[in-house]
């Protein structure tokens, strides 16, 4: 197992929820505030599954 994808790939989980949760807080304040959510929530889903994926092949693959 490959920690190191492994950690990354969870942290960039963490980080995709963070950032998504932070800017449905100040969505509101915006001119177009659902537009803004829908392009932050593309963004945070596409890290969000690059994450996972890191997240499997640091599990299924060994360090050489």
């Amino acid at each position: 197992m490959n920690v190191r994808v492994v950690v990354t790939g969870a942290l960039m989980i963490v980080l995709a929820i963070g950032f998504f949760l932070y800017t449905a807080a100040v969505a509101p304040k915006s001119n177009d505030p659902a537009g803004m959510m829908q392009t932050v929530g593309e963004v945070s889903g596409a890290v969000g599954a690059i994450g996972i994926v890191m997240i499997v092949f640091g599990i299924f693959r060994k360090r050489r």
